[in-house]
């Protein structure tokens, strides 16, 4: 007999009060293999969240932008990929890109170190250009860019505040992408090797 699928998230208590969880609890969770070691979710003010799944599109960006910023990391940088990127005891996302300062090296990356984050989207466009980049915001990080892996159209945020960014501007993929605190990374995205 075959079983239908099991749900990995509920509606059952909509409109009453959750259990809130910490950072330091879902990787207790993960030790004791309640939540899978791939498991594809963020923590957002203590409320497990899945992430959208990753398509082709994706991850041909990912790679190719992997490549370029490897043969360009400029000495003194670092990045890591779709780590956990733990924003406060209750808050944990999971960016396709991080760049940080080398000297502080990965123990040291936080919303104050972290000078790049970069989300690519396919089926999570509007989660990232709304949700998740209010949350960037609030946590203080820099600049985000949020590219649309469909189009390579690439919104830069700017400017945080505790509300949103001041500055959120659209570029087309023939725009030369510069960050402001890594010049070096500047890139142009029609002009990578997509396979």
């Amino acid at each position: 007999m075959n079983r239908p699928a099991r749900q990995l998230t509920t509606t059952a208590a909509e409109g009453l009060p959750r259990r809130c969880f910490t950072v330091a609890e879902l990787e207790r969770m993960a030790a004791a293999g309640i939540l899978q070691e791939d498991e594809r979710i963020e923590l957002i003010g203590g409320e497990i969240v899945p992430m959208s799944p990753k398509g082709n599109g994706h991850e041909i960006v990912k790679s190719a932008l992997t490549i370029y910023w490897a043969r360009r990391l400029p000495a003194d940088l670092m990045f890591t990929t779709e780590t956990t990127f733990r924003l406060s005891t209750d808050t944990f996302l999971e960016p396709d890109f991080v760049f940080y300062p080398k000297a502080k090296g990965w123990a040291g990356l936080s919303a104050e170190t972290a000078m790049l984050v970069v989300e690519i989207a396919d089926t999570s466009l509007g989660y990232d250009l709304g949700r998740k980049a209010g949350l960037y915001a609030a946590f203080g990080i820099a600049e985000l860019w949020v590219i649309n892996a469909a189009s390579l159209e690439t919104r830069i945020h700017r400017e945080p505040t505790p509300t949103g960014y001041r500055s959120a501007v659209d570029l087309p993929a023939s725009q030369r992408l510069v960050p402001e605190l890594a010049t070096a990374l500047a890139v142009t995205l029609s002009e990578l090797e997509l396979h």
